[in-house]
């Protein structure tokens, strides 16, 4: 039996939405579907203005040529500008100013929260696209302030599943949490261990370990503590070739389709400076440079603020429900934490990458705010997109770099 403390985000109960003085608004950027009760609630509207931009904005979303049904019921008719056609001059949303919160779709009231069921358990988190929500996760020093002494303790027996892994949730998740926040270890470091408990999990699926979880949790943990595993990480080299050479195949991966936001366009464009980006610059040249920015401005700043990257991880795992995925309940599924590992690596390899040419493009002005202002930004165009992490993931594979040596030299400082 594994007692262990139930950490949820509780952080994102805190959220909230600051309105019109929001820098980069949720009701442009993107498509909105609206789900069945909320369309036949609006057909229920009577006949004026709103009524009518209603009807011709709302469209039913058809079958396609193959018959294939759609995942939205309805969807709102962007134009080319991609802000809502009721987002008023006053930066509010006309439906709901005249009807009331009650009237807004299920996507439109809940954003940018997340609700999952975990272990019957309901449990909020929060996108980083939306810059208030990126702020209170990035910038709090003491993101999961909670009193050890009547936090709530569970254990592997309180999880009743037959699903692999499933009945460990709890002390998987807490020994996670514990090895992102371990700043015994150098933020890349804790990931790479982070990598091989990934891959001892799947080891445990497969029965290839003597004793199960509860031994190969013990092991491993005395490993950790013991620094026993530093010897194996040190052999890896850092490639910084590789590095931005990853980040440039993730940007046009995703370049090609959708609009830049003014905002992202600023981050890009400091990116594109702190790496001395030119048509003409080879690789090693950008390398040299996004070295620099590394050693000169990023670094200082990260030293300085340990907690804003753990605090995106942290929330990452929250949201991608790590090592498990959001697919935790589907019966059919095999746990595959090697592939959540993965994705989530070459996520932060993204985000690390971004914030290293900004940092050399701001150079000693390099802010917090610039930190929000590049995650929330990156994480709107990149994260929002369905394909974006799978074809990303893809990437990895293709170069062979969805393992421990290659993973790792794409995180190592």
């Amino acid at each position: 039996m594994l007692k262990t403390l139930l950490i949820q985000p509780e952080y994102s109960e805190k959220f909230r939405c600051i309105g019109p003085a929001c820098e980069d608004s949720c009701c442009v950027g993107w498509n909105v579907d609206i789900d069945k009760a909320t369309y036949e609630k609006y057909q229920t509207i009577p006949a004026g203005p709103l009524r009518v931009l209603i009807d011709a904005n709302i469209v039913r979303l058809q079958a396609g040529p193959d018959g294939k049904k759609p995942l939205g019921f309805a969807r709102i008719n962007m134009p080319p500008s991609m802000e809502c056609p009721f987002h008023n001059a006053e930066r509010l949303c006309q439906i709901q100013m005249e009807h009331g919160e009650s009237y807004l779709s299920h996507i439109c009231a809940s954003y940018p929260r997340t609700t999952l069921a975990i272990d019957k358990l309901s449990e909020m988190t929060l996108t980083l696209s939306c810059p208030e929500a990126c702020r209170l996760v990035l910038l709090n020093p003491d993101l999961l302030a909670f009193n050890a002494d009547t936090a709530r303790q569970v254990d592997s027996n309180d999880t009743k599943s037959n699903l692999p892994l499933i009945r460990y949730f709890w002390p998987i998740r807490e020994f996670t949490i514990g090895l992102i926040r371990n700043r015994a270890y150098p933020l890349w470091q804790r990931m790479f261990l982070l990598g091989t408990f990934s891959r001892r999990l799947e080891a445990v699926v497969r029965g290839e370990v003597k004793g199960g979880f509860p031994a190969m949790l013990k092991g491993f943990s005395g490993a950790v503590a013991s620094a026993s595993l530093i010897g194996s990480i040190e052999t890896i080299p850092a490639d910084l070739a590789l590095q931005l050479g990853m980040v440039l195949s993730m940007m046009k991966l995703r370049a090609s389709g959708g609009r830049l936001s003014p905002r992202l366009v600023e981050s890009l464009n400091a990116f594109a400076e702190g790496i001395g980006y030119e048509r003409e610059t080879t690789l090693q040249g950008l390398s040299a440079n996004y070295a620099a920015a590394y050693e000169l401005y990023y670094a200082p700043f990260f030293f300085k603020h340990p907690y804003i990257l753990e605090n995106y991880l942290i929330n990452m795992i929250f949201r991608k429900v790590f090592p498990f995925g959001v697919q935790l309940s589907d019966k059919a599924a095999t746990p595959q934490p090697a592939k959540e590992f993965a994705l989530l690596a070459a996520d932060f390899a993204l985000i690390k990458g971004l914030l290293i040419g900004v940092a050399g493009g701001h150079k000693e002005a390099f802010s917090a705010e610039h930190v929000v202002q590049t995650v929330q930004t990156a994480f709107k165009f990149f994260e929002h997109n369905s394909d974006f992490l799978v074809n990303a993931y893809q990437i990895l594979v293709t170069k062979k770099l969805d393992n421990a040596h290659g993973l790792t030299m794409l995180l190592r400082n």
